[in-house]
C-alpha cells in the first residue's frame, strides 16, 4: 500500500513538472512575440489636395489710360471789338447759348440801323417801279406808249426788286454781325478761366479765343491695345466697339483713381481703332464712362481694367497646384487608391491666383495643390484639405 501512494505521487510530481516546463515555454513565446523588433511601416508623403471645378471665368486685360471730356469746345469771338464785360464766373457751370462776353456793339448797331434805312430806300424806289409799269402797260396797249417806254418800265422794276433784296441781305448780315457782339457758350459745360482782360481788343484779327467749354458729365477714357490682343479678342469672336444683343455680357471696363480707389462707375467701348499703328503696334481703343460728379478730370491719366472675355463653364484649378517645365505644363492628379498621376495639362488663360485648364483635367478630379515637389509618379499619398 505505501508502494502505491509512492507511484502516485511520483507521478503527480512529473505531472506538475510539465506543467510548468509548458507554462514557461508559453510564457518565453510570448515575450518574444512582444518584444521581437518589427519592421518600420514607411512614412506617406502628405499632400493637400483639391477638386477641379468649374466656373465662369472673366478674362480682363490692364491698360493705361487718359481721361478726355466728351465735348471741348473753344469759345471765339466772331466779329472784332473791344470787349466790355464778362457775364459768368470761370469755373462754373453754364449753360448752352448763355451770354458769356459782350463786345463793343455801337459800330455794329449803327450798320445795322443804316442797312435798314437804306432798304427802306429801296423798298420805296421798288414800289415806285412797280407802280410806272402799271401804268405804261395800259398805255401801251392803247399804243398810247412805246414798246421803248415799256423796256424802260419793266427793267427800272425789276432793277429795283433786286436792290431791295440786296439791301434785305446787308440788313441781315449787319445783324448777324451785331449779334456776334453777345459772345454765347456753344453748349452746357464748366468753362474755363477767360484767356482775355475786359478792354482788349479781340476779333478774327486779333484775340479771338475767349475762353474754353468742357462737358465732362460724361467722359471719354483712351487707351491703346496690342495687335496680339486683339488677335485674340477675334479667337473668341469679340468685335470691340459693336454691342452684341445675344450675348449676356459687353465689353466694359473698370478705371482706378489717383489714391488706388476703384471707380464706382463701369464705362462701355464704343470704338476701336480699324488699323494698327505700324510704330508703336498698338490701335486706340475708346470708352464711354459717367462722370455725374465731376471726379474724373480731363487730361487725367489713370489705370483701364477691360472686360475681354468670359469664359462659361472652363475647369479651373489654382496657379500653385501647376508646374510649368520646357516639356509644358503640368499637375499631380490622386487616383482613387491614393496613389498620383503626372498628368500634362494644355492651360487657359490666368486670372487672380487661379489659370482655366483647357484640356486634360476634368472637373471633380482630385489635384495636389502643396506637397507636389516631393512626389514622383505612381507614389501613394496621404492627402488631406486645405484649412
Amino acid at each position: 500500500m505505501k508502494l502505491f501512494f509512492a507511484k502516485k505521487e511520483l507521478i503527480l510530481k512529473k505531472k506538475k513538472t510539465v506543467a510548468l516546463v509548458v507554462c514557461l515555454i508559453l510564457a518565453a513565446g510570448v515575450y518574444w512575440v512582444f518584444t521581437r523588433p518589427h519592421k518600420a511601416e514607411p512614412d506617406l508623403p502628405t499632400v493637400i489636395v483639391e477638386p477641379a471645378y468649374k466656373d465662369d471665368v472673366e478674362i480682363y486685360g490692364e491698360y493705361v489710360g487718359r481721361i478726355r471730356a466728351q465735348q471741348f469746345v473753344e469759345v471765339r469771338a466772331r466779329v472784332e471789338g473791344y470787349l466790355e464785360s464778362m457775364l459768368f464766373a470761370e469755373g462754373t457751370y453754364v449753360n448752352k447759348n448763355q451770354v458769356l462776353f459782350v463786345i463793343n456793339q455801337e459800330q455794329y448797331r449803327a450798320k445795322a440801323d443804316k442797312a435798314r434805312a437804306q432798304l427802306k430806300k429801296d423798298q420805296a424806289q421798288a414800289l415806285k417801279a412797280q407802280r410806272d409799269l402799271e401804268r405804261i402797260r395800259p398805255l401801251f396797249a392803247q399804243n398810247a406808249a412805246s414798246q421803248l417806254d415799256l423796256d424802260n418800265a419793266e427793267a427800272a422794276y425789276e432793277s429795283a426788286v433786286a436792290t431791295v433784296a440786296m439791301s434785305e441781305a446787308d440788313l441781315a448780315q449787319a445783324e448777324l454781325e451785331l449779334g456776334y457782339t453777345l459772345v454765347r457758350s456753344p453748349l452746357s459745360g464748366h468753362i474755363s478761366e477767360r484767356n482775355v482782360d475786359l478792354g482788349t481788343l479781340v476779333g478774327p484779327g486779333a484775340k479771338s479765343l475767349l475762353a474754353t467749354v468742357v462737358k465732362s458729365d460724361t467722359v471719354l477714357v483712351d487707351f491703346s491695345m496690342t495687335a496680339l490682343d486683339y488677335l485674340k479678342s477675334k479667337e473668341r469672336n469679340i468685335n470691340l466697339g459693336q454691342q452684341v444683343a445675344s450675348r449676356s455680357w459687353q465689353p466694359n471696363i473698370t478705371i482706378t483713381l489717383a489714391d488706388n480707389t476703384v471707380y464706382p462707375y463701369k464705362g462701355y467701348v464704343d470704338f476701336a481703332e480699324p488699323q494698327v499703328d505700324p510704330q508703336t503696334g498698338t490701335f486706340s481703343v475708346r470708352a464711354e464712362m459717367p462722370n455725374p460728379k465731376q471726379v474724373l478730370l480731363p487730361g487725367q491719366f489713370t489705370k483701364v481694367k477691360l472686360l475681354l472675355d468670359v469664359r462659361e463653364g472652363a475647369v479651373v484649378v489654382p496657379h500653385k497646384a501647376v508646374t510649368i517645365e520646357k516639356g509644358g505644363a503640368y499637375i499631380y492628379v490622386m487616383r482613387r487608391d491614393s496613389t498620383v498621376e503626372k498628368r500634362f495639362i494644355e492651360l487657359g488663360p490666368e486670372f487672380g491666383n487661379k489659370l482655366v485648364v483647357e484640356r486634360g483635367l476634368a472637373e471633380g478630379e482630385k489635384v495636389v495643390v502643396e506637397g507636389g515637389h516631393k512626389l514622383a509618379p505612381g507614389v501613394k499619398v496621404k492627402a488631406v484639405k486645405p484649412e
